[in-house]
C-alpha cells in the first residue's frame, strides 16, 4: 500500500510538465499564424519591386558616374598630347622673334648690290626661320599674324594702342608683334594697334566699335 501512495505523485507530475511545454508552441503557431495573415502576396511584390527600382536606379548612376570618368580621362590624355609642349613651345618665341627680327632688318633694295656671302647670310637666317616655323606647326604651334583692316579679335589679339588711320574704327590699324597659338589656345596673343577711325571724319569710321586699351 505505501508503494502505491509513494508513486502516485509522480505519476501526477508527468502529464503537467507535457502541459507547461506545449502552452509556448501553441503560442508560437498562433504567432506565426497571424504574422502570415498579415504579409499578403500584393505586399511582398510591392517591396520586392521597390528593391529592384533601388537597385537600377544605383546602377544606372554608378554607369553613368563611370561613362564620366572615362570622358574626363580621355579629354585630359587630349590635353596633355596637345599642350605637353607649351612651356617648350614659349621659349622658342623668342628664338623666332630674334630671327624675324634679324631678317625685317635687311633692306631688300639694300641687298640687292650686296656681296655674295651677305645674301646667303640673310638667305640661311630666312631658311631658319622658316624651318622653325614649319616644326612648331607640325606639333600644333602657329603663328598669328594680322593684317592692318583685320576684324580685332580679343582672343587672338592684344591692343595696346588705338590710333587714328585709314580703317574702319575698331580694326586693326598696325600689328606691332605677331602671336602665337597652341590647338585652341593661345600661346601669345598679337600685339596690335586698333584704329579710331579716319581723323578727317568723312564717313569711314565704321566697321566696329572702339576697344578699350586700357587693360
Amino acid at each position: 500500500m505505501s508503494e502505491t501512495e509513494n508513486s502516485k505523485p509522480e505519476d501526477n507530475g508527468q502529464p503537467e510538465t507535457e502541459d507547461a511545454a506545449a502552452t509556448p508552441q501553441a503560442g508560437a503557431e498562433d504567432t506565426a499564424g497571424e504574422t502570415g495573415a498579415d504579409a499578403s502576396p500584393d505586399d511582398a511584390i510591392v517591396k520586392l519591386t521597390a528593391e529592384l527600382d533601388s537597385m537600377r536606379d544605383k546602377l544606372l548612376r554608378a554607369l553613368a558616374e563611370a561613362e564620366n570618368t572615362r570622358r574626363r580621362a580621355e579629354r585630359d590624355v587630349a590635353d596633355a598630347r596637345s599642350y605637353a609642349v607649351s612651356s617648350f613651345a614659349k621659349d622658342m618665341l623668342d628664338v623666332s622673334d630674334n630671327l624675324s627680327r634679324a631678317v625685317g632688318a635687311v633692306d631688300p633694295a639694300t641687298l640687292d648690290g650686296a656681296p655674295d656671302a651677305v645674301k646667303n647670310l640673310v638667305e640661311g637666317v630666312a631658311m631658319t626661320e622658316k624651318a622653325l616655323l614649319s616644326k612648331m606647326e607640325r606639333h600644333g604651334v602657329k603663328k598669328v599674324d594680322p593684317q592692318p583692316g583685320d576684324a580685332f579679335d580679343p582672343h587672338r589679339h592684344q591692343a595696346v594702342a588705338q590710333i587714328p588711320s585709314d580703317q574702319p574704327n575698331g580694326r586693326i590699324a598696325s600689328v606691332m608683334q605677331t602671336g602665337f597659338v597652341i590647338g585652341e589656345r593661345t600661346l601669345r596673343a598679337a600685339m596690335v594697334a586698333v584704329s579710331a577711325g579716319n581723323p578727317s571724319g568723312d564717313g569711314n569710321t565704321s566697321g566696329g566699335n572702339g576697344v578699350d586699351v586700357t587693360a
